[in-house]
């Protein structure tokens, strides 16, 4: 074992773990209606018809992750997908946790949870996730995230305002690249 692997076999204890009462699982259809409800709740992020929900949890249930609660119930849940044009970069679409559940590192365990598996089947150097200025909460999750995995993170903006149909309605949203990823 070499010292880089041994400093990743100590840094993977240091993932975070869900709550005992909750498990990691791979989306499927019957959750896209919890995880358009869970998303509508947040009151933070851009709300997706319903059926793009569906959709995510059919075809990209690879590279999304839910976590149930002790009745099979999702309550939390990161949806991503791998870049055609990178396919070693993970992009973070939404990550969103029931209210009952939130400041408990439900959605740090997940994005480990989620990143490990990823890199374990497809291989991971990256993640991207874009997020709008002023949400803390999504700065200091991903940021957190960056840290435990000894990566840095860099920013530019990748939509500006008018590129969005609603002009300056809409936030800029800034693409965060966390890199490099070693597992």
């Amino acid at each position: 074992m070499t010292t880089a692997h041994a400093e990743l076999a100590r840094s993977r204890s240091d993932f975070l773990e869900l709550p005992r009462e909750l498990r990691l699982d791979s989306p499927n259809v019957g959750d896209g209606a919890s995880l358009w409800r869970i998303a509508r709740d947040s009151k933070v992020l851009d709300l997706n018809s319903s059926y793009s929900y569906l959709l995510w949890c059919r075809d990209f249930a690879g590279t999304s992750v839910v976590a149930r609660d002790m009745s099979g119930q999702a309550v939390g849940f990161v949806t991503g997908y791998l870049r055609p044009g990178a396919p070693d970069t993970l992009l973070i679409w939404q990550v969103a946790v029931d209210e009952s559940l939130r400041g408990q590192g439900v959605a740090g365990a997940l994005l480990d949870g989620l990143s490990a598996r990823v890199a374990e089947r497809f291989g991971l150097a990256s993640l991207e996730t874009t997020i709008t200025p002023g949400n803390e909460a999504s700065e200091r999750l991903f940021h957190s995230y960056a840290d435990r995995h000894g990566a840095s993170v860099t920013r530019e903006v990748l939509f500006k305002p008018g590129h969005f149909p609603e002009g300056g309605e809409h936030s800029p949203e800034v693409l965060h690249r966390i890199a490099p990823l070693a597992f």
